[in-house]
């Protein structure tokens, strides 16, 4: 290991934080947080890739800050903003320039396709590479790239990795306007800063023999330790897109994803724990996370996984956490100004066991608030179309009657499952039969929270008001 050790994030202020990047911005953080753990002197460090000034926008960069936030991720000193860096940029393309292992290039884009459509060799056919090209005209600046040979490194997930030079064009350095390339940048960036650990997507696997001829012509030819992160693909085995997939950070944060659960779930793409047991506290996932364990294979993303271990997280939190965590999706909701917080609070922990995110929190109470429920037309057919329903909600409406007319100290809910029991028994029923019509007049659907408690949660008037309206729309 190198003394000191840096790993980096370098995303580009250019759209939200999406999955792919948020997991590289992990991996790098956990092996930090891994190897300092071990006592070496390991950092995290931030750098923003905003030297695309055309799609580069300052308010993305505080969301590219407050993701990493809420994941949890932490970064060591302060941010570094690669326009800042401009200076050593274009010092490292002069260099390159007058060592001649760089040269300018006055061809355009139409030019160097139309004599690819005439050789039928793709690539830049080095046809400005003799030609003295002078400063005053228009151009951009290209690499050298050697005959011979080739460039090779250990990655650390793939091993050896090797690229001959024959396969390699001329790369742009710089373009015609002045602006660094991405390599170039990204070379001169991670020198500057003492970047001694790479790990990002496989997607940049065949930039990184450009980088590293490029840090062997400025005369550093050590090169990083690198680990290639495996593609993250959806259901259909096919690269996650933008266009086509929910891939930003910002949009499972809506639908109540807990950022413990995120990281948790994150960490599974590509690595997983000798032990096979996957949810587990971050602290542990540090301690345990090597990145050569990290298999090169592609990792599936899974919402319903997600979902799952998001579920067992929500399931874990103390119950006014849950509650606490709630608010915000109950503030949204169109009946928000009806929500009794003590009543919430009483159904919170049955809740709590049966959703996967917060953001289904507000359809599993909303019966309870809304001054009549929303009935779902399917269980409504399912149910009250059944030959026996009319004559349980008659049985329901008038044991529930009795217990209503002996005072609110009879209307609880061990109380009304005994009266309902008791009305399955006498129709030769099971009470889940038995209850069911019961459960769509009051609630609207056939699925929720545990029945008995949410009857006494409405109260008597309540639940004697929809059973009666159900049995007259029968």
């Amino acid at each position: 290991m190198p003394d000191p050790i840096r790993l980096r994030f370098a995303p580009s202020p250019t759209g939200y934080l999406h999955i792919g990047s948020a997991r590289t911005a992990l991996f790098n953080w956990l092996y930090a947080r891994h190897l300092a753990g071990q006592g070496l002197d390991a950092s995290f460090l931030l750098r923003i890739e905003d030297t695309d000034l055309e799609r580069s926008k300052p308010e993305l960069i505080d969301v590219i800050f407050n993701t990493l936030e809420w994941l949890g991720i932490d970064w060591d000193g302060e941010p570094v903003l690669q326009s800042s860096l401009a200076d050593e940029h274009r010092g490292a393309v002069a260099r390159l320039l007058g060592s001649g292992a760089a040269y300018r290039c006055a061809c355009t884009q139409d030019e160097v396709a139309a004599r690819v459509a005439a050789s039928g060799v793709p690539g830049y056919d080095g046809f400005c590479r003799d030609r003295a090209v002078s400063a005053d005209v228009a151009h951009v600046v290209r690499f050298r790239v050697p005959d011979e040979g080739l460039t090779a490194f250990d990655d650390l997930i793939r091993g050896r990795v090797s690229f001959e030079h024959s396969s390699l064009e001329d790369f742009v350095l710089q373009r015609r306007d002045g602006s660094p390339m991405f390599v170039v940048a990204n070379a001169v960036d991670d020198l500057a800063m003492g970047i001694t650990h790479v790990i990002r997507g496989e997607d940049l696997l065949n930039v990184t023999p450009k980088m590293l001829l490029v840090r062997a012509a400025l005369g550093t030819p050590q090169p990083p330790v690198f680990a290639h992160l495996p593609l993250i693909v959806g259901d259909n085995r096919k690269k996650l897109s933008k266009r086509r997939d929910d891939v930003a950070i910002a949009d499972y944060q809506a639908r109540g994803i807990l950022p413990e659960a995120m990281v948790n779930y994150l960490a599974l793409l590509g690595w997983g724990p000798s032990d096979g047991v996957e949810v587990r506290p971050i602290r542990e996932i540090v301690e345990l996370f090597e990145a050569a364990d990290i298999n090169p294979a592609s990792a599936m993303f899974d919402v319903k996984k997600l979902e799952a271990i998001n579920g067992e997280y929500l399931r874990a939190l103390p119950v006014d956490e849950f509650v606490a965590a709630s608010e915000p999706f109950l503030a949204a909701a169109p009946w928000a100004e009806r929500v009794d917080p003590a009543v919430f609070a009483a159904l919170a922990p049955d809740v709590q066991l049966r959703v996967r995110r917060l953001d289904e929190v507000p359809g599993t109470v909303d019966f309870v608030f809304l001054a009549e429920p929303e009935i779902d037309e399917v269980s409504w057919q399912k149910v009250m179309g059944a030959d026996g329903a009319a004559p349980l909600l008659d049985a329901a409406i008038a044991a529930f009657d009795g217990v209503a007319a002996e005072g609110h100290g009879a209307w609880v809910r061990d109380r009304l499952h005994a009266e309902t029991l008791a009305v399955a028994e006498r129709a030769g029923l099971k009470l889940g039969k038995a209850q069911a019509p019961v459960r769509v007049a009051v609630t609207g659907r056939t699925v929720g929270p545990p029945l008995f408690e949410a009857l006494e949660v409405l109260g008597a008037e309540t639940v004697l008001g929809r059973l009666r309206a159900a049995r007259a729309r029968l």
